[in-house]
């Protein structure tokens, strides 16, 4: 259901002084972000690394979020969020320093590029949730599914701008220029985030917050049918399907002998798909139920990923990764305003922490478990048994999620 202005009044929180300015600065950094997630996994390959070791690698970035995501989501609600952004980025902005200067003097290893994986890892499962957080902070609560939407268009661009920037910087300059890029792409982002983000009021005091509360806090926000859905429902989809993400560079460099600037376009068209997802969901309105389009993109997700292991056009691996971007994101978003819109203010960190659990958590251990089966079977055969998987996966969840009565505050 299309609701007539929504489009209009979704843009127009761009106008707004700190929504537009914090949209901007997150566009920058996750453009640098997209450049690296390029070049990291095309130079482990340069280095020799094998398919299980790229593996290994996304699941050192993704593991930290099964031991320390809920950490962030207590902080979230106890700290000021400003200051725990800003510490964590700036720990994370090191690390592709680091890459450049042992890039430019030759001693860089694969080992040292999985470690600095993990040192990103550990930092983002402690400062996502704070981050995940922001949108309904700086919004109205009637505009929290427009925010969340213009921030997936905002991730979703760069997904276009940051693999094509980094084509050009490794053609041209060589694999320090992408990471050079990120590196410099945290600056604006947390200068920003000093102004123009509120200060948190925490809705806990310390002395008030004990195992027993936080345990609690984690048994609310999933007890919920139709918040367990949404979890459950991205949990598969990053498990079972992003690794088709995470295995690209081996199907175009391995399966159809491709360079980096086929890898850097595929990955910029699932850019495309997911920027053209956000930008519909921005056309659907607040009152619409987002189960059915959450689950059943997510069953449409997973036939194109049935379909690209299948494929043996190399112009068609483009073309399904748009259709893959299409669905993941407003699959994926669709979830996260369900759950933003039910979840209580005092549990919003807690709750947003679940859904960084379920989908970096999920992304980690696909693609080690992936990683393991590419090793024996073969990328297209692994892949192709993903996206069965996902499919029965996907069809029972939705199936039970769907029939499940929402609270009286979401329609």
């Amino acid at each position: 259901m299309i609701h007539d202005g929504a489009f209009g009044k979704s843009l127009a929180l761009l106008r707004t002084r700190r929504f537009g300015t914090f949209w901007f600065a997150s566009l920058l950094s996750n453009i640098g972000t997209w450049a690296q997630q390029v070049a990291q996994p095309w130079l482990l390959l340069s280095l020799g690394a094998s398919p299980f070791l790229l593996g290994l690698d996304a699941f050192a970035m993704g593991a930290p979020i099964f031991l320390l995501t809920l950490i962030g989501g207590a902080m979230a609600d106890l700290i000021d969020r400003r200051r725990v952004i800003v510490f964590f980025q700036s720990i994370q902005m090191l690390c592709p320093m680091l890459l450049v200067v042992l890039i430019m003097t030759d001693h860089i290893q694969p080992w040292m590029v999985i470690v600095l994986s993990l040192v990103v890892g550990v930092t983002d499962a402690l400062s996502m949730p704070s981050f995940q957080s922001i949108v309904p902070s700086i919004v109205q609560r009637e505009q929290i599914p427009a925010g969340i939407a213009l921030n997936s268009t905002q991730f979703n661009l760069s997904r276009i701008l940051g693999p094509s920037l980094a084509g050009l910087l490794i053609v041209g300059v060589g694999m320090a220029g992408a990471f050079a890029l990120n590196a410099a792409s945290y600056l604006p982002f947390i200068l920003v985030s000093l102004w123009v983000l509120p200060r948190s009021e925490p809705t806990q005091h310390d002395e008030e917050f004990t195992r027993h509360r936080f345990w609690a806090g984690i048994r609310d926000s999933v007890r919920e049918p139709a918040l367990r859905g949404a979890l459950l429902t991205v949990f598969a989809t990053s498990v079972l399907c992003a690794p088709l993400i995470t295995f690209c560079p081996v199907l175009v460099k391995e399966v159809f002998a491709g360079s980096i600037e086929h890898f850097s376009l595929t990955m910029s068209a699932f850019g495309v798909g997911g920027l053209l997802g956000a930008v519909g969901l921005l056309a659907v309105g607040p009152a619409r139920d987002r189960r059915p389009i959450s689950s059943w993109l997510a069953v449409a997700y997973a036939i194109t990923v049935v379909l690209a292991a299948q494929n043996h056009w190399p112009w068609g691996l483009p073309v399904l990764f748009v259709v893959a971007g299409v669905t993941m994101t407003a699959s994926n978003a669709s979830a996260n305003t369900l759950l933003q819109s039910i979840a209580p203010v005092r549990l919003r960190g807690q709750t947003i922490s679940l859904f960084m659990l379920a989908i970096r958590g999920g992304v980690s251990l696909g693609s080690l478990l992936t990683g393991l089966t590419v090793n024996v079977l073969g990328v297209r055969e692994a892949l192709f048994i993903n996206g069965v998987l996902a499919v029965l996966a996907h069809l029972a969840i939705g199936y039970e999620w769907r029939r499940s009565p929402l609270p009286r505050s979401v329609v």
